[in-house]
Formats: C-alpha cells, structure tokens, sequence
C-alpha cells in the first residue's frame, strides 16, 4: 500500500478517534520458542562505521536485519541506543532513519553504537498474541528486550547500557516498552506520538496502522475488550518510566517553512501540510496528555513543543540532534 495512503489512516484517526472495524480472520496461536537460541548469523560492513548484522530471532522464526552505527574512534565498551522507525519502512534494505536523516555522520563522533532493526510494517513492536495472515508473526518485544540487546554488546563492545528512541509509531512503542520493561532502558526518547492504548480514541491509532497494511489488530492484542489493550497503554503503565531519562517531543501540527512548496525534499507540499499536519495535531493531544500524567506522578521528563511542526522529517531530524545531549548524558552517566 503506498505511504500516502498510510497516513492518510493516520490523519482520520488522529483527527476524530474513531475506531476502525478489524474484520475477523483466521490465525494460528503462536507457541513462544527459546530466546537462547537466538544468533547473529552474519555480519556485513555496509560503510566506514556502518554494519548490518543479520539476526535469527527464536521467537519470530525468522532472520531480522539489524543495522548497527558504531563510533569512528572506538574506545572500549559503550552504550546502545535502539532506534525505531515509523509505521512502516521505505525500503526493506534500509532503516529510514539512514535514509532520511545523517544519522551516520551525526553519530560517527558519539561514543555510543546505534542499532536499527528493520521492522514488519504496522508491528507496533510488540509480542503479537497470534500470527496475522497478512503480516505475519511478530514478537517484537521480545526481540527487541530479550534476545538482541546481549548479542549487540557481546558483538559490537556493548557496556550493557542501553537507550531507545523512535518516531509516530515508534515513539509510542518505545515508550511502552520502556514502561513494561522497568529500569531496561537508560534513556527514552518519543518525537511526534501516541501513547494511550485503551478507549475508542486509543485503539482508533494503532487498529488506523495496522488496517492500512492490510493486518487485523485482533491479532496483536485481541479485540477491543482484551486486557492486553490496557497492559501497553503507556497512561496505564507510566510509573514503569520512573528512572528512565525521558524526552518527548512534538509539533503544533502548523506548517512552517520545511513545509512550504520547493523546500528540498518537499515533493508534496499538501501531504506534508495537510496530511502531516492533522497527524501532528493528534500528537499534540497525546503529548499534551502524556506530560499531565507524568507530571501528577512526579515522574520527571522533558518535553519539547516545535511550533510550527508537522509530521514530517525535516523536524525530526532537528530533534535527534536536539534530544541527543540529554540521551547520551543519561546513556554515559556511571552508576
């Protein structure tokens, strides 16, 4: 399905929480396999400090590509900051992270390794409950907290500390698993999400993803009565952030001049405008909401409003490198 008619979903969705009807389809419950027996089975050099490891992932059953950013100057151990993507990636091959912002060179000169997992489209990187017809088996939270981070370290010179960050989709997922996984990550950073799971409006963002890829949301966390809606509602689940480094971010959803017509990049201005601005002003809302919570449970975080802002790259790619001091502070800190 093409990207524009992905965020057009998004945009319905972010703008009148209205919850899409998932049609029933037949699925096979997934029995959960080892995690042990989860491995890199390759590694390739794909530039000066970039590497793609391919790793066999036990509880999916299949091979993920992984790509891994290291320092230039390679001085001992070093944390790990995972970065995920959005609802889905441009190019199978290739993190849209490393193609649409200058990840590579930003963190050339940063003692930290980066690692960039290339996701199913719509995998709102979780464990699904069974396997979609459409999409596949996707068991995301356990690849991504249980069998790759010790194979990065023992790989790529981890210290064991690790980070998370992701953008739209991948903001809310990093969130949640940083609240359901207490004290894992060091640092959390979310630009431009969602992060309540429950009610009509909740399910409305997520059921909007994964029915633009042709995927039933049933099959992830069940229908709209299941409990496990609620056990990923970063709302629910918040006092899971404390002790993280927590930062958010955010546009107004106004556009400003990355949107305007001709700015490079800018192929179509009424997606970046139109589309991404209603998206952005449902992450507003989510934001908003995510800070009120926070902050009636004393759970420090930073939070950063981008007026004007759209759902859009140029914004956060300013924010990598706007978020990067407080992440690599918390990722670096001893103790």
């Amino acid at each position: 399905m093409p990207m524009l008619s992905a965020r057009y979903v998004l945009s319905v969705t972010a703008v009148i929480g209205m919850v899409l009807g998932a049609v029933a389809a037949v699925a096979t419950p997934v029995a959960s396999a080892a995690p042990s027996s989860s491995h890199i089975e390759r590694v390739v050099k794909e530039g000066p400090t970039q590497y793609a490891a391919y790793v066999h992932s036990a509880s999916m059953r299949k091979t993920i590509k992984v790509q891994v950013l290291t320092p230039k100057a390679q001085s001992g151990p070093r944390p790990t900051l995972y970065m995920l993507s959005g609802l889905g990636e441009q190019d199978p091959q290739n993190s849209i992270w490393l193609l649409k912002t200058d990840a590579v060179r930003f963190f050339a000169d940063k003692n930290v390794n980066v690692a960039l997992p290339i996701a199913g489209n719509g995998s709102m990187y979780t464990d699904w409950q069974r396997d979609d017809p459409k999409l596949g088996r996707y068991k995301w939270e356990t690849f991504l907290t249980k069998e790759l981070p010790p194979l990065i370290n023992a790989r790529f010179d981890g210290n064991g500390r690790q980070g998370i960050a992701g953008l739209s989709m991948g903001a809310g997922s990093s969130l949640a698993l940083a609240a359901r996984n207490p004290g894992f990550y060091r640092a959390v950073a979310a630009y431009s999400g969602c992060y309540t799971t429950t009610g009509p409006a909740g399910q409305a963002y997520p059921r909007g993803i994964i029915s633009a890829f042709g995927g039933n949301a049933d099959n992830m966390w069940g229908p709209p009565t299941d409990p496990q809606w609620a056990a990923h509602d970063v709302l629910l689940r918040s006092g899971g952030l404390r002790g993280s480094a927590i930062y958010v971010s955010t546009g107004t959803g106004r556009s400003g001049a990355y949107d305007a017509p001709g700015f490079p990049g800018n192929s179509n201005p009424t997606d970046r405008q139109i589309v991404g601005g209603a998206i952005e002003a449902g992450s507003l809302w989510c934001t908003q909401s995510l800070q009120s919570k926070l902050s009636s449970q004393g759970i420090p975080a930073k939070f950063t409003y981008v007026n004007p802002g759209t759902h859009s790259w140029p914004y956060w790619v300013d924010q990598l490198h706007t978020s990067w001091p407080f992440i690599g502070a918390a990722l670096n800190r001893a103790g």
